[in-house]
């Protein structure tokens, strides 16, 4: 069903009934679109309503994506982009889009019988170019496969002023305000002149210049606040009204906040715009201390936080358990701290580091997963955490999986996803990364990406397994160019917008001689290379800062690590190839200067326009 909304004043006699009823739609639609906590509205009431519209408009609805709503449309993302004149991937609920009446697809799902070569003649393009759009070593392709055939240029930044062309006009072509034009151009009067450049911003943002603010469900001050920021909190701009700007809350929830406590920003896309989920987790010892301190002082360059702090219970799989020693009080305050920063909380639930072992890890998920019941128990047990913490939603990090589960393990996903969605709660994923579907990692074999990601919301790659495990040798945690090779295999199977990719903050030492290699926070890496004074090198191949040393007992080491350089270039590499972002891992451990790096060389989005 595609929507249109249309602004009703209240009259006497009327009610949500009678108003669905004239305008033939429902009462409970009425009240998501206007955020009416009752039935009761009065006379004189400005009400939206959305009516059924001819099938050349849709209407954004809740938990759509560019993905879900190109599928429903049988339109590429591409093609909705395009003649929408969309820059980013970023929607909102109530967005109006037009509706392509002819198909340009770029790209393709490939069906039984395909072959590169027919699909190449299909599109009237070569093999070469299928391959190298979707970095294919071989001819090899698989049913299901989605496959770039077109390339696309996204990255407009620039617009020619047109005789007749305004501002108002502008913005509503490139999806953004005129607020946004005016402030990135610098511009102090609406005139515009023929053949004028503007920059045409590919993000928003507005940031609380007071130690608290109100956000309203409505523009103005008679209207209920839904949230409170502090100062330094960075919220989407979405839409300007009077006095008010539209921004996008941290659980995808809109609302409005006062241009006098807030300051307007907006940015051309010449610098990377990416989500950054930061890992939070307990002390590991006295040189490895909490993510406490990383996470209070650094909320404005963070859109979502991970909570390693529950597993699943070895002795009960469908319940969870606390990972750790902390109350119930310390995990609330932290989400109140995130919430009041705009920042999405998650709580990471896994199965890792139980005193048995990996196989008892195996044996707990093939428990959960061996009946629908015990599924279905667990989903609701998610359910009751995230309510218990005030919790926007969980991100899933099964890691130790067998085989024989594969299947069962996409079965809980779209269990969880079902009990989710039916809550409005976020359903997010962290997964072994692979280069295709034929990658000879044991570790992550038992993990179908094409099946695994429907049901979710979030699809977190985790990257740091190239180097630092039993036997692997020295080298980089995560090198430039297996990120990107395990990435353009993803994008080929899932909507690119979903996928997050989860890089290390830390290092190893490796001992050359017993082939061991220890953790290495980026604070003692730096204490190595001082106590041996070792220059510090930068591997421009993978991207990687490293040393080498000897120590006392003659045995030699290199120490791989990552640093706010490393890090700018996978920042980089995501924004390039079109995901969501990147999830560092972990907070407490990292270079401080990637923060300085984040604030002044990338723009952290933050989250909620997903879902």
């Amino acid at each position: 069903m595609y929507y249109r909304q249309i602004n009703y004043i209240v009259q006497p006699g009327d009610s949500l009934d009678t108003i669905s009823r004239k305008f033939e739609t429902n009462a409970e639609r009425i009240k998501y679109e206007n955020q009416l906590t009752s039935n009761i509205i009065y006379i004189g009431q400005q009400l939206v309503v959305p009516v059924i519209a001819e099938r050349n408009i849709y209407i954004v609805q809740p938990g759509d994506s560019l993905y879900t709503i190109a599928t429903k449309l049988g339109v590429s993302i591409g093609e909705l982009q395009r003649i929408n004149q969309l820059r980013s991937n970023t929607i909102y609920v109530g967005q109006q889009f037009v509706i392509p009446e002819e198909i340009d697809e770029d790209y393709y799902v490939v069906q039984e019988g395909d072959s590169l070569s027919s699909i190449a003649q299909r599109f009237e393009t070569t093999v070469g170019t299928i391959k190298t759009l979707n970095n294919l070593d071989t001819n090899i392709i698989y049913i299901n496969q989605r496959l770039k055939v077109s390339e696309i240029d996204e990255r407009q930044t620039e617009y020619v002023v047109k005789s007749g062309d305004s501002l108002y006009e502008i913005a509503r072509r490139y999806n953004t305000t005129v607020e946004s034009i005016l402030i990135l151009n610098h511009l102090e009067s609406m005139n515009l002149t023929v053949g004028q450049r503007i920059k045409i911003p590919a993000y928003s943002e507005v940031i609380v210049n007071i130690d608290s603010a109100n956000v309203r469900q409505r523009p103005g001050s008679n209207f209920r606040v839904i949230a409170q920021m502090d100062r330094g909190a960075r919220l989407p701009l979405i839409g300007v009204q009077g006095n008010w700007y539209k921004v996008v809350l941290f659980n995808g929830n809109p609302g409005w906040i006062s241009k006098t406590v807030s300051t307007l920003r907006a940015y051309d896309g010449s610098n990377p715009i990416i989500q950054i989920l930061g890992y939070y987790t307990l002390s590991e010892g006295p040189t490895l201390p909490s993510s406490y301190q990383s996470f209070v002082t650094n909320t404005g360059n963070i859109s979502q936080n991970g909570l390693f702090l529950f597993r699943i219970n070895k002795d009960n799989p469908t319940t969870i358990e606390k990972f750790g020693q902390f109350t119930d009080e310390e995990v609330r305050n932290l989400v109140r701290i995130g919430h009041r920063h705009n920042v999405k909380m998650l709580a990471t639930v896994h199965n890792l580091l139980y005193a048995e072992g990996v196989e008892l890890a195996k044996q707990v998920i093939h428990e959960l997963v061996s009946s629908e019941q015990n599924m279905v128990a667990f989903a609701e047990n998610l359910v009751r955490l995230v309510e218990r913490y005030g919790l926007d939603g969980v991100d899933i990090d099964i890691e130790d999986l067998l085989e024989e589960d594969r299947n069962r393990l996409t079965q809980l996903y779209r269990v969880i996803g079902r009990v989710f969605d039916a809550r409005g709660y976020f359903f997010s994923t962290a997964v072994p990364s692979k280069t295709g579907p034929e990658d000879p990692s044991v570790f992550a074999k038992p993990f179908d990406y094409p099946k695994l990601h429907v049901p979710t919301d979030q699809f977190v790659i985790m990257l740091y397994n190239e180097h630092g495990w039993p036997g692997s040798g020295p080298g980089p945690v995560v090198s430039i160019g297996r990120m990107e090779k395990v990435l353009r295999y993803a994008i080929t199977v899932m909507p690119k917008e979903k996928i997050v990719a989860a890089v290390s903050v830390f290092g190893f030492d490796f001992n050359l001689q017993t082939g061991r290699a220890a953790y290495a926070s980026f604070d003692r890496a730096m204490t190595l290379a001082k106590q041996y004074n070792k220059e510090i090198t930068f591997d421009e191949e993978t991207k990687t800062p490293m040393f080498a040393y000897t120590d006392e007992q003659g045995v030699n080491h290199e120490v791989w690590f990552e640093n706010r350089e490393s890090i700018k270039a996978k920042a980089e590499l995501a924004d390039r190839l079109g995901i969501r972002g990147l999830a560092l891992w972990r907070l407490g451990m990292e270079d401080e200067g990637m923060w300085d790096m984040l604030e002044s060389e990338v723009v952290v989005r933050k989250a909620g326009l997903e879902k």
